[in-house]
């Protein structure tokens, strides 16, 4: 392939992105981290982090004629990098194929793993443009592999965000009937996206954050900017018409006419911005600490990149959180009724009570038994096949066949076996390498096994390396890995990037219960103390794991079996991710339980005023349905863009969020939520005396 196409495809990403991290995919404190900080710090860089680049030769051996001069010219590109430990050349019997035609030549990793994808970024352009009509350069490699990864998303996750952006405007001028008031969620979100840059930078420079944190962040702060500047919007529009309409009254009856009194004006404008903070405010608070308290669980998993896609989305949450609570307050205070300006003809820009949901309230009320059933029997038929979920680490498959890391990938496999791409890493007292030979050789899972590599210091270790006999994504991989972990001399420690993922696989097996636990338990506690109503927090907090398990039965079918991914554009791995529900999870429930706290702080407001459920329930879907109907829509909207583009990480997310957010917006919030109010009747508000003592005394009713 020629160079000028080469450099025609390749994108620059912006500073921002360009600033993060890139890998980070680990889990601290496994065998296989020991293995590569080791191998990196004793055997001149030959670690799992290593650069791989793959010379191969259509026209004889690749060490004479034009493939020796272009493995002059990579040795002199990489021993020009001072971030490479040694340049290994390739050597026969382990690094050059026995038929000539592939050679390798091995870039030791001179920095640590963060710092070495960006080598890779920086070097597999000048590597590429090596190639020749009869030679081609295609460096790979684990550092290669997340590089051409973050590439490829960066593009996608920037496609998605610029397609949703205009979808996601339709949606809300047809919710606020209004393009200034359309306008204002927008801003504010992006008011919250650059502090979120800006100070993910700053962070970056203090521990690595992950690229991911970037990604992630945007996408939420989009999503719930939106969710909470509408839920404030519509508050305040009605407000501000309740107030002018009090004051006409009040004119009217005392026969002054109408009072435009600019004190009156303003007096107004006071109080109903103090009526939508004590109301929408209080929610948008309540559900912004549900939101950051989920996110907080995943700081549990022991693994650098999960513990900053976590920070970036609380990052971001913050930032947007402190825009609505204080930036949107003043701008709806200066705008005042100009907000309605550029109106819709069927807009009604201070209605706050929805005739449709009242309606759609009170049928529910009437027969809530068969809505409640049918919501239930969806939800469960979609989450049935969750029983038959697999998960692994990303296969190189999530890449595009034409990337670097992919195309070095299947050229080492076809010129040194299946597993190649795998290779083992032992590293051991040399007192030990005779037994461990031993072992190796014995072992099924073990193709071939390299002769002892001596430490360049006088540390006294060896290094084996050892070829799997399957590839680095079959499960046959980790059945080998134990056996030798059981049989090797104990002073070895195995390492190499797919035990590296086996590891992390594993870490994330054992951190998913854990975190699942604690996101349950503290978001009922924080509904607890928001609504303090045990019962139907505890319903609540329930009712998120419907949606949640409908969307991961859905993923299973589409990403495991492969149905639909025709539609998709994608190559099935056999599989979901490993990291998908452990992540997505406290995602999905973070997202779930924003609608919660926004449905049921409406409700909780109408039960103090009346005391009467039927109006709890219905005044609820009455005046915060739209709103959760217009949230859960550009939600949607702005996942499901995810799911069109890019790798299959991506689609992953924007399927299993899309669909999480239909779902629990659409049926549990508006269907199965409302039907457990009816069903439970003053309960869902009853509180023991001894509760109400400790918590603290929280309202939603503005007098």
């Amino acid at each position: 392939m020629a160079a000028r196409h080469r450099r025609s495809r390749r994108v620059r990403p912006p500073q921002v992105e360009h600033s993060l991290s890139g890998a980070g995919w680990q889990a601290n404190g496994s065998e296989s981290v020991q293995a590569r900080e080791l191998a990196r710090e004793h055997f001149a860089g030959n670690a799992s982090s290593a650069i791989q680049v793959v010379v191969s030769s259509s026209d004889g051996p690749v060490t004479s004629g034009d493939g020796r001069q272009v493995l002059a010219e990579v040795t002199r590109i990489l021993q020009g990098e001072p971030r490479i430990a040694d340049v290994v050349p390739p050597t026969p019997g382990a690094t050059l194929s026995q038929d000539g035609s592939t050679a390798i030549v091995l870039a030791g990793a001179g920095v640590d793993t963060n710092e070495m994808v960006k080598v890779a970024t920086a070097l597999k352009g000048p590597l590429q443009d090596l190639s020749t009509s009869t030679v081609q350069v295609n460096p790979t490699g684990s550092s290669l592999l997340w590089s051409d990864f973050n590439e490829a998303n960066l593009s996608a996750m920037m496609k998605s965000e610029f397609t949703s952006w205009p979808v996601t405007l339709a949606i809300l001028v047809l919710a606020f009937g209004a393009l200034v008031a359309a306008g204002l969620p927008l801003l504010l979100t992006l008011a919250g996206l650059v502090a979120s840059a800006g100070s993910l930078v700053l962070i970056n420079h203090l521990v690595p954050v992950s690229v991911w944190a970037m990604n992630f962040a945007m996408m939420f702060a989009l999503a719930l900017g939106i969710d909470y500047a509408l839920f404030v919007v519509v508050r305040y529009r009605a407000a501000r018409a309740s107030a002018t309409q009090r004051r006409a009254q009040d004119a009217a009856d005392t026969n002054h006419g109408r009072d435009v009194n600019l004190n009156h004006t303003l007096a107004d404008r006071r109080w109903a911005i103090a009526q939508t903070m004590d109301t929408a405010g209080k929610a948008v608070l309540l559900s912004g600490l549900t939101v950051l308290v989920s996110l907080s669980a995943v700081m549990l998993v022991p693994s650098p990149s999960f513990r900053s896609m976590a920070g970036g989305i609380m990052l971001s949450v913050v930032f947007v959180l402190a825009a609505t609570l204080t930036l949107l307050p003043l701008v709806l205070f200066k705008l005042d009724h100009r907000i309605n300006k550029l109106a819709l003809p069927w807009s009604r820009s201070g209605e706050h009570h929805s005739p449709k949901f009242a309606a759609w309230g009170e049928r529910l009320w009437k027969r809530p038994l068969i809505w409640g059933l049918a919501s239930l029997v969806i939800l469960i038929a979609l989450a049935a096949p969750i029983l038959g979920l697999k998960t692994a680490m990303p296969s190189i498959k999530v890449l595009p066949e034409d990337a670097s890391a992919r195309v070095g990938y299947d050229q080492v496999q076809q010129a040194f076996g299946a597993g190649a791409p795998g290779t083992l890493q032992i590293v051991m007292d040399r007192a030990d390498a005779s037994a461990a030979a031993t072992v190796l050789a014995k072992d099924p899972g073990v193709a071939v096994a390299m002769q002892p590599m001596p430490a360049s210091d006088a540390s006294g270790l060896v290094m084996v390396q050892a070829v799997p006999t399957v590839d680095p994504s079959d499960p046959g991989l980790g059945q080998t890995v134990d056996r030798l972990r059981a049989d090797l001399p104990s002073s070895a420690v195995l390492g190499g990037a797919a035990v590296e993922n086996l590891d992390l696989k594993a870490q994330l097996d054992r951190s998913t219960p854990l975190v699942v636990g604690v996101v349950l338990v503290l978001g009922f506690l924080l509904l607890l103390v928001a609504l303090q109503a045990p019962l139907i927090s505890l319903l609540g907090t329930l009712a998120s794991l419907l949606s949640t398990a409908a969307a991961f039965g859905v993923a299973r079918l589409v990403f495991q079996d492969g149905h639909g991914s025709g539609l998709l554009g994608f190559e099935p791995q056999g599989f979901l991710d490993a990291w998908a529900p452990v992540f997505f999870f406290a995602m999905i429930f973070a997202i779930a339980m924003d609608y919660t706290v926004f449905l049921l702080a409406s409700a909780k407001e109408h039960y103090e005023r009346s005391g009467d459920p039927h109006e709890a329930m219905v005044g609820a879907l009455a005046h915060s349905g739209r709103v959760i109907f217009a949230a859960g829509a550009v939600m949607v909207a702005v996942f499901f863009t995810f799911a069109l583009s890019g790798p299959i990480p991506p689609k992953e997310m924007g399927v299993v969020l899309g669909l999480a957010v239909l779902l629990d917006a659409f049926l549990v919030r508006l269907v199965l939520l409302p039907v457990l109010l009816r069903l439970t009747g003053r309960a869902a508000w009853y509180v023991p005396g001894w509760l109400r003592k400790v918590l603290p005394n929280i309202t939603f009713a503005h007098d």
